[in-house]
């Protein structure tokens, strides 16, 4: 079956396979051992999910799959199948994991605090796999991202916690406890800096530095875009040998998102030229601001600078 399928795709889909199930294998522990048996709803679907399965039994992994259903539906018809395959191959993977899991490993029903704790940690690190391939579970993310195709006033990260903020206030009235949805801010805390620090490192500012060369800039440039909300920068260039004019597109993004940039300049233009470099320090919207203080340190700097000339 992969025999007619490139070799450096058939080895990135073998890795995709692999991050994919270790990273939903680990996310089930997280799951079935940590938050859901001590009404821990962490926000998304997978939330959502543990909620049901608290009032109706239901598995929580069919119910999560189930739920996001009409969410790939949606997605499909605004952003195409391309773009939402990984996330539904990762979905399914994470699905089958939390009902599989569930019925081997024990659960932890002792200190609620360490049960946040701990399952905020191999949440993050179960997640943190899957985002490394360019998939993702479904749930909060995808919604924030196809309402901010509508919400452009809004930011994804805006969009993200309000979604997690519903869930988790929802908690409240399902568990009739504010400790439960006090516990689940604590496994979303945790979960997002421990993927912060495995996909970008301990400093935010860092990232990866794209020169994308094809006959087919604009529609690649469109999708960057609108799909994956980064800025696109088009640079003039003139080709030394051919001394034919062109244009170059340079895309800044965080290292997890490489994937999906390089998936939306095949699905334009398979033979297209890709220069993908570490980017030390990244400032600016989307990445880390610049703080008053890194300012006047600057100003100061060039007004030193601007004395010695």
């Amino acid at each position: 079956m992969l025999s007619n399928i490139p070799k450096e795709k058939t080895i990135g889909i073998l890795k995709d396979i692999l991050f994919f199930v270790a990273g939903s294998l680990i996310y089930a522990v997280s799951v079935n051992v940590f938050t859901a048996p001590n009404r821990i709803a962490p926000g998304g679907i997978t939330g959502v999910s543990t909620m049901i399965n608290y009032l109706s039994h239901w598995p929580i992994g069919m119910t999560s799959l189930l739920l996001n259903i009409p969410i790939f539906i949606w997605a499909i018809m605004e952003i195409g199948y391309k773009l939402v395959g990984k996330t539904i191959v990762a979905t399914v993977f994470v699905s089958i994991s939390i009902d599989l899991v569930g019925k081997i490993l024990p659960t932890y029903t002792g200190e609620k605090m360490l049960a946040a704790l701990f399952g905020g940690l191999i949440e993050g690190f179960g997640l943190s796999l899957v985002f490394m391939r360019g998939g993702t579970t479904g749930g909060t993310d995808l919604v924030a991202r196809l309402l901010g195709r509508r919400l452009r006033h809004l930011s994804m990260g805006k969009l993200m916690l309000g979604v997690d903020l519903t869930v988790v206030l929802s908690s409240v009235f399902v568990y009739h406890s504010i400790e439960s949805a006090l516990y689940a801010v604590i496994t979303i805390f945790v979960s997002t800096r421990l993927i912060d620090a495995i996909l970008y490192g301990t400093d935010t500012g860092t990232g990866k530095l794209l020169f994308i060369m094809s006959v087919k800039n604009d529609e690649i440039a469109q999708d960057i875009l609108t799909d994956m909300d980064r800025g696109v920068t088009v640079l003039k260039s003139r080709g030394a040998y051919s001394g034919r004019e062109g244009e170059v597109l340079l895309c800044a993004v965080r290292r997890y998102e490489v994937v999906k940039v390089k998936d939306i300049v095949r699905s334009h233009d398979h033979d297209a030229f890709m220069i993908i470099g570490d980017a030390g320090e990244i400032s600016g919207e989307g990445f880390r601001q610049v703080k008053a203080e890194d300012k006047t340190l600057k100003e100061l700097i060039s007004h030193a600078n601007a004395k010695r000339k």
